[in-house]
């Protein structure tokens, strides 16, 4: 009975083979294949709340947020330069790695590190998004949305004890919203000073990471460890406040110089001043500057018919590089017509002044600061005597200065005999007033060319007139010495317009503003827009500082 069941089984398999073969074949060429028809493309408000959960990680930030903006020109634009980018960036790579790598070498039995691949892989990132940001500061900020699943190509080797250690990364996906600042804003190509970027939550990263062949990942438990790590350390070095400073111009391209302190300037006397009058007298004052500033210069009072003037007259000059600005004092005769005549001059370096101290000085004045034709010239010309102080502006505000009154007042305990002079140093500073631009100024006549006043303390100061606009853009900075902390003073600024051709002589007030400056003395800097009173919409963007010395 066993062997009959074998012989069947036989006889059935050789003969079922065969038949099986036939009727497969007539079935697949002469069946018609019935095609799945796809389902119906419906709109997204009739799909199921889970299905929307599931599609939402894939759907662009465009499509659900209204402040994030479409970007394809730039995806596109970086598909086409992709493969550019991917050997300048691998360039960049290998560059920096080599000094990384050469610390590790000689350690841990490690003989060499190379990369025997390197390549970022054909799929560029993708922005999803991009949302504009705009602030009051000189900065432009953006936050794009990227998400890269590439598919790199990099593979590093380690020669240990002469044992070749090939490890490789594959499956790269990245995952991230970065905040990218461009700051400052400068009149130089490319107009930004550098790149600030900070990450503005935690990145998704995942990755394969193969060694001597085998996916080091699919070990239980190392690939949550691994990108818990490194998301929990990229966090810590780019997470927002944390940033990365990208320099693009060089500082002294992008530096522009500011206030750093004040120079207090008291001339005092002259003696034996040149004879210019028919009368053999001279009238005589003193123009004092420094090099390197567009202001105008300072000018004591005219002594008239006197060759021994007395004036004690105190002036404060705005410094901004104490290392290389020169102090210019030009003694001049007074004359009603024509231009007035030259007694002598003398330059001070302030690089001799010591930070804080007052120095005297009784200088002979001389005909000009070309050193050889002075020598030339034997005549005796008169002496100037004068005092210098250089005192460097503190950047702390009055609100810091009150938390730290305990360590004044013992300060003025042990030292009771401080000069009036000291506190008068102490109280003067600098107020910078930038106006940056203003929106939607119009008026009742025809014309707008507006331009803007400052009013302080009976000093005015205006920017340029800018034609046929209701948006101007200004951006000037105008600077007021003041000999104590304004607490009680108001600023005043005016917008105007001014016609011209037939209408050169009208003038129009398209709106005003009044600022009290006891929050600029106590918190030091504020930047922020003001509505324009009497105007319909119109804002304007000022910007002030209060430093003091």
């Amino acid at each position: 009975m066993g062997f009959l069941t074998s012989v069947l089984g036989i006889f059935g398999f050789a003969i079922g083979i065969p038949i099986g073969l036939i009727i497969g074949f007539f079935v697949l060429v002469y069946s018609k294949p019935k095609h799945q028809e796809y389902p119906p493309a419906r709109p997204l408000v009739e799909t199921s709340i889970s299905v929307l959960l599931d599609l939402l990680p894939d759907i662009p930030l465009w499509m659900k947020n209204p402040d994030y903006e479409r970007v394809d020109w730039f995806n596109r634009l970086l598909s086409y330069m992709w493969p550019y980018l991917d050997k300048a960036i691998c360039r960049i790579i290998r560059s920096s790695a080599q000094p990384i790598f050469a610390d590790y070498i000689g350690k841990f039995c490690i003989e060499s590190i190379e990369f025997e691949k390197l390549s970022l892989g054909t799929l560029p990132p993708t922005i999803h998004g991009v949302k504009f940001y705009e602030t009051n500061e000189k900065e432009l900020l953006l936050e794009p949305s990227i998400k890269w699943a590439g598919n790199p190509n990099i593979v590093l080797v380690l020669k240990v004890m002469s044992l070749r250690i090939r490890v490789q990364l594959v499956d790269l996906q990245f995952f991230a919203t970065i905040r990218v600042a461009l700051k400052p804003l400068l009149p130089t190509f490319p107009c930004f000073g550098m790149v600030v970027v900070s990450l503005m939550e935690k990145p998704h990263v995942d990755f394969g990471l193969k060694v001597l062949g085998g996916d080091l990942m699919s070990i239980p438990g190392l690939y949550r460890y691994v990108q818990e790590t490194i998301k929990r350390q990229v966090s810590s070095m780019y997470h927002w406040p944390q940033v990365l400073e990208i320099p693009i111009l060089d500082a002294s391209t992008a530096y522009v110089k500011k206030p750093v302190g004040l120079l207090h300037v008291n001339i005092i006397r002259a003696r034996n001043l040149l004879k210019k009058d028919l009368l053999g007298t001279s009238d005589p004052y003193v123009k004092l500057s420094l090099t390197g500033e567009k202001l105008p210069a300072k000018k004591t009072t005219i002594k008239k018919r006197n060759l021994n003037p007395e004036w004690n007259e105190h002036f404060k000059l705005i410094v901004k590089d104490p290392k290389s600005q020169v102090l210019q004092l030009e003694v001049f005769d007074w004359d009603k017509v024509g231009g007035h005549d030259r007694l002598g001059m003398q330059m001070i370096p302030l690089q001799k002044l010591n930070t804080g101290e007052k120095k005297a000085f009784n200088l002979d004045l001389i005909k000009n600061s070309n050193v050889v034709v002075d020598s030339v010239d034997k005549k005796k010309r008169g002496m100037l005597e004068l005092d210098l102080r250089y005192v460097p502006f503190r950047e702390e505000s009055l609100k810091s200065r009150n938390a730290n009154k305990d360590e004044y007042q013992r300060k003025e305990s042990t030292d009771e005999k401080s000069s009036e002079d000291d506190d008068f140093l102490s109280q003067a500073g600098l107020l910078s007033v930038t106006i940056q631009s203003a929106k939607d100024v119009e008026g009742k006549k025809k014309h707008s060319n507006p331009y803007a006043v400052v009013l302080l303390g009976g000093e005015k100061k205006k920017t340029k007139m800018l034609k046929k606009t209701r948006d101007p853009r200004w951006n000037e900075e105008f600077q007021f010495t003041l000999e104590e902390p304004p607490v009680k003073e108001s600023m005043r600024v005016e917008v105007m317009s001014k016609g011209t051709g037939f209408h050169f002589r009208s003038k129009e007030e398209l709106g005003h503003v009044d600022i009290n400056l006891e929050d600029v003395v106590v918190n030091g800097r504020i930047n922020q827009k003001y509505h324009l009173i009497n105007s319909r919409n119109g804002i304007i963007h000022i910007e002030i500082r209060w430093t003091t010395s």
